[in-house]
């Protein structure tokens, strides 16, 4: 198990910025659910897998407050070069209402990229288990983890490990994904295509295991130690999630049960993006036993499934 840490105390990311950026595209995914390709180069080049952005209609005061989307990944321009993100995201309220209108040559202010990321593992073996809208954060982490794509690579910046050697990459990735039904599975031909393990689910039954997206899940794990394996430093498996926050918890309870370190990518509700009005706070253990809050926004979103008091 991984050593209890909390995340750092206040302090907004160095490379965060408010701009306004055109939209290349709109495409859907799935049911109700759509990438926004923005161009951007200069948030390409900062973000990192883990990291969100606020986004809202520019000028405009219906909505008046931004909305949080986990970064999906990198776009590459003609030349190779990062040429933008992309975010998707699950049509279910006004805002999301509104992003589905939004058309190619527009305009879309945003703010980012915010939060900590998640960290670089020198795991033998990485877990990923994604709930519902939950797969967003994950393109990334696994081309990240492939070492197809190097993210945050703005001059300057200070990503902690990413400016270093790079870490031995995951030997074996597995994705546990699961969903309503079939018609919701998003972004599947390019988990597919990146060679990883898939593993899907659905609530149906329509496509994959019929079920939650936790039985497959510690199916997997029952077939792992937590033994490092030869000439890895740090533990044999770990575990990424994100989805809904009843899944999170079971997830963060099977990873424990098998002693994975486990990290959850909070979905929490935001307003600013920037840890001023606190709307975002979760409920952390202290090592002494007892607990504080943390704003997901600033010392997230991602956590040790461990220090959570879930």
């Amino acid at each position: 198990m991984s050593t209890l840490t909390l995340p750092p105390l206040p302090g907004l990311v160095p490379c965060a910025r408010q701009l306004v950026v055109p939209i290349v595209e709109q495409t859907r995914l799935a049911r109700d659910t759509y990438r926004l390709r923005l161009a951007s180069p200069e948030l390409a080049n900062a973000v990192v897998p883990g990291q969100f952005f606020m986004v809202r209609p520019p000028g405009q005061t219906d909505p008046l407050l931004g909305r949080p989307f986990a970064l999906y990944d990198v776009w590459l321009d003609a030349s190779g070069e990062p040429g933008g993100i992309d975010l998707v995201y699950l049509v279910v309220g006004k805002m999301t209402g509104v992003m589905r209108t939004w058309q190619a040559g527009e305009s879309v202010e945003i703010w980012g990229p915010l939060g900590n990321g998640f960290p670089l593992l020198t795991c033998d073996k990485l877990l990923i288990v994604a709930g519902g809208i939950g797969n967003t954060p994950f393109p990334a982490v696994l081309r990240e983890a492939l070492g197809l794509h190097r993210y945050g690579t703005e001059a300057g910046l200070d990503h902690g490990p990413r400016h270093v050697a790079r870490p031995l990459a995951p030997a074996d990735i597995t994705l546990c994904y699961g969903v309503r039904s079939a018609e919701f599975l998003a972004g599947v031909d390019h988990f597919e295509s990146l060679g990883i393990d898939l593993k899907l689910a659905t609530d149906d039954g329509s496509r994959g295991h019929k079920g939650f997206v936790t039985q497959p899940a510690e199916e997997w794990l029952k077939t792992h130690t937590a033994t490092p394996a030869a000439g890895r430093t740090g533990p044999k498996l770990a575990v990424y999630c994100c989805g809904p926050e009843p899944m999170m918890h079971a997830v963060a309870r099977l990873a424990a049960k098998y002693q994975a370190p486990c990290w959850l990518s909070l979905e929490s509700p935001m307003a600013c993006g920037f840890g001023a009005c606190f709307s975002c706070v979760t409920k952390v253990k202290q090592p002494d036993g007892d607990w504080d809050y943390r704003r997901t926004c600033v010392e997230g979103p991602i956590f040790p499934a461990e220090v959570l008091d879930l």
